[in-house]
């Protein structure tokens, strides 16, 4: 199959145009595309020039392009809907129809979707992500209480991507524990989360992933064997299901599956960015 060029285009970061692009490009299964982002195409002279580049690839290539786009000006909208390929933009199709529903004009600014002007809300991701960091890998228990959930499982299982990825997205304190040979043999949970229960999420994944992720560390260890990787998780289980600690088995999720997971199981309120 011939590679299709995808380009996501935004007067901002790209992110929204990302996330509508590669959404529905999922869809299409053996679909080979070459995708680049272009973002802060804010003015009528940077969307000419898009338009050209685009247009160029689209005459080398013999293909249209997919040019999916969140541009908020009209006049740079209006450029850009000249590519030479199939143009889907987000406001195109829905801020009219919203507009015609509310009652009201929308505003037209940019970077509203991912800017950084309520300072209130970028200090509570920065802090956020500050405390996610100070609490990986069970290194402080300094302000635990502080904790919105506490991730725990076996060595490499994903704790620490998922915290992040919760405290950056979501501005939620996120920690996370290691369960060691120790707490899983006898059964209880490291000794400084012992009554903080109700916090905790576990994780599993599939016994071979975890051997393969953990060769990648320490190639050829009792550490990274299959038979100590099934020991650790077959007891992990049997720990979340002895104390009640909901856990999920993250081996086919990503971390944006894994995180809304974790919120939903334990009522964590979403903030968006």
């Amino acid at each position: 199959m011939t590679q299709r060029s995808v380009f996501f285009v935004s007067d901002g970061t790209g992110i929204t145009a990302e996330t509508l692009g590669n959404t529905l490009l999922t869809q299409f299964d053996g679909l080979e595309v070459e995708k680049t982002t272009l973002p802060f195409i804010n003015s009528a002279e940077r969307a000419r020039s898009i338009v050209d580049y685009i247009n160029f690839v689209a005459t080398e290539s013999g293909i249209r392009p997919l040019v999916f786009s969140t541009t908020v000006n009209d006049e740079v909208r209006e450029i850009l809907r000249n590519v030479n390929g199939l143009f889907l933009d987000l406001f195109d199709h829905f801020i009219h129809v919203l507009e015609a529903e509310v009652g009201q004009d929308s505003s037209h600014a940019t970077g509203r979707a991912h800017g950084g002007a309520n300072t209130a809300r970028y200090n509570a991701r920065i802090a956020a992500m500050n405390y996610t960091m100070e609490h990986d890998d069970g290194a402080s228990m300094r302000e635990i209480a502080k904790a919105n959930v506490i991730l725990i499982a076996p060595s490499r299982c994903g704790k620490t991507p998922t915290c992040l990825y919760l405290a950056l997205q979501h501005g939620i304190y996120a920690a996370n524990f290691p369960l060691t040979e120790d707490d899983l043999e006898r059964q209880h949970l490291p000794k400084t989360l012992q009554g903080r229960e109700a916090l905790c999420f576990g994780l599993i994944i599939d016994a071979e992933r975890l051997a393969q992720i953990r060769n990648e560390r320490r190639p050829g260890s009792k550490y990274a064997s299959l038979a100590q990787c099934s020991y650790e998780l077959r007891q992990a289980q049997k720990l979340y299901e002895r104390l009640g600690i909901p856990f999920v088995d993250s081996s086919n999720m990503s971390v944006e599956e894994i995180a809304a997971t974790v919120m939903q199981e334990k009522n964590l309120r979403r903030q968006t960015f």
